[in-house]
């Protein structure tokens, strides 16, 4: 993209080969995967240098001819608790995965999942650590507990009720559409309601095994002062977005008197990653939901079907 924008800013141009340097690596892409991340660059929230390569997901093939999936948090740091000042995501200040080649430190590779074809590969990694860290490294998440996500669709949602099944919780989610909701259960969701109803918090209270809300609720709209609603006492509410809200009011007395947690959270650290990796290997965690593939000169297209709120899944670009 030479310019920020719309969708059709995105356009097929040569770009430089990566240079060869010492610690990186340079991957031939043959998959990437869009993230609503990636929408945000290209409109130049995180000021990008122009002209740029956006993507944070790829999967491809070593110049060595090793099978690869690209982890996309860069220069995370020694401290697990939050990452270092001078981290990034990558394609936000460098060149990223829209591309038939990537650069990447050495240390932000991980092997292609065993039965995982380029693009589901292409589509783990982001999100996968970004909902592993949410769930299970700042919310605790265990077996038997029960956990709303806000927003069935999308990549967040399906990632997360993976994940929740497979670690033995019990998975709900909200939706503005039933279809959605029923793809969530045909994918292990216990059940869903419309968040478009009125009395959706009612409803979300009434559908929890206790009756009184969720022990964790996973927040990636920035609707936390409703999010709380739905907690039971003593319950974890896990932020990772502000796709609807940049701001929210909470009223004290109730949070404290509540005993709530409020949790904020971003992409996963190497070790979330690396704790992904082994659900995957060990049988416990499938291949992320797809929706649509595009060809690498049709990114525009998949980001307007990534904006059309319609998807269920991941979108990928298949690169020749």
């Amino acid at each position: 993209m030479e310019r920020f924008g719309a969708a059709d800013v995105l356009r097929p141009a040569a770009a430089p080969f990566p240079q060869s340097r010492p610690g990186w690596t340079t991957v031939r892409l043959h998959a990437a995967a869009l993230n609503w991340h990636d929408t945000l660059v290209r409109r130049g929230l995180y000021g990008s240098p122009l002209p740029h390569v956006p993507g944070a997901d790829g999967a491809g093939t070593t110049l060595a001819g090793e099978q690869v999936v690209v982890l996309p948090a860069l220069f995370w740091g020694s401290r697990e608790a939050a990452p270092a000042p001078g981290w990034e995501l990558l394609g936000d200040a460098r060149p990223g995965t829209y591309a038939q080649y990537v650069s990447v430190p050495d240390e932000c590779l991980a092997p292609r999942p065993a039965g995982f074809s380029w693009v589901e590969a292409a589509a783990l990694a982001l999100v996968g650590g970004t909902v592993f860290r949410a769930l299970v490294t700042r919310a605790q998440l265990v077996a038997g507990e029960s956990v709303l996500i806000l927003g069935a669709g999308g990549g967040i949602g399906p990632g997360a009720t993976a994940l929740a099944k497979a670690i033995g919780a019990l998975p709900f989610v909200t939706s503005s559409s039933r279809e959605k909701i029923a793809a969530a259960q045909s994918h292990g969701a216990v059940d869903g309601v419309r968040y478009t109803d009125e009395d959706w918090i009612d409803q979300a209270r009434a559908m929890s095994p206790s009756r009184d809300g969720y022990d964790v609720v996973l927040d990636g709209i920035g609707t936390w002062a409703q999010s709380l609603k739905t907690l039971r006492p003593g319950g974890r509410l896990v932020v990772l977005g502000a796709s609807q809200s940049e701001q929210s009011t909470l009223a004290a007395r109730t949070f404290f008197f509540g005993q709530y947690s409020l949790l904020g959270t971003t992409i996963g650290s190497p070790t979330d990653f690396r704790s992904l990796f082994r659900l995957v290997t060990e049988g416990l965690l499938g291949a992320p939901p797809m929706d649509s593939t595009f060809a690498l000169t049709e990114a525009a297209a998949a980001h307007e079907r990534l904006e059309s709120g319609r998807a269920y899944g991941k979108i990928a670009l298949e690169i020749n």
